[in-house]
């Protein structure tokens, strides 16, 4: 598979969503379409993500930008996420690694002085036409939300 580069058009891609949806690309043709890839739910970066794209919703919103969380977890763990943290966006699950593999968001890591394969935490904007026009990887929480308002303001212009 290749892999996607600033430029590009994203392949048209289908993924099982919370509310019970499922989520082509496609359908989001006219917005800016922000992916973020998280490791797991309920844990404290991730979550700490999260909250901060919520919590910021509504100038994403007036910058014409949809917001989806991708992880390989299942869509009944990203309900219980998406509910306990209140997120006002859809979170996908990749449990076969496609989206992962396509944005090669997977990594080898380094977790309790083990090798262990895990998402890499990153994120992708992609413009109304379905071009990747931004990528951030090795992704750290924090000012994250920021930087990725401030790209957004950039492109408005």
């Amino acid at each position: 598979m290749t892999t996607l580069s600033i430029g590009n058009a994203v392949p048209d891609f289908t993924a099982a969503s919370t509310g019970d949806k499922t989520v082509k690309l496609s359908d989001y043709r006219g917005q800016f379409v922000l992916l973020y890839f998280y490791p797991k739910d309920n844990t404290p970066g991730c979550t700490t993500e999260g909250q901060s794209f919520r919590d910021h919703i509504a100038e994403f919103s007036a910058l014409n930008t949809v917001i989806l969380g991708v992880s390989r977890d299942s869509i009944k763990m990203h309900e219980n996420f998406k509910c306990k943290q209140e997120f006002p966006f859809d979170l996908l699950s990749d449990n076969e690694e496609q989206l992962c593999q396509l944005f090669d968001v997977i990594k080898m890591k380094s977790m309790y002085g083990k090798q262990v394969r895990g998402i890499e935490r990153s994120t992708f904007l992609i413009d109304p036409q379905g071009i990747l026009v931004h990528e951030w990887r090795k992704v750290s929480v924090k000012n994250h939300t920021q930087e990725v308002l401030q790209i957004l303001n950039t492109l408005m212009d």
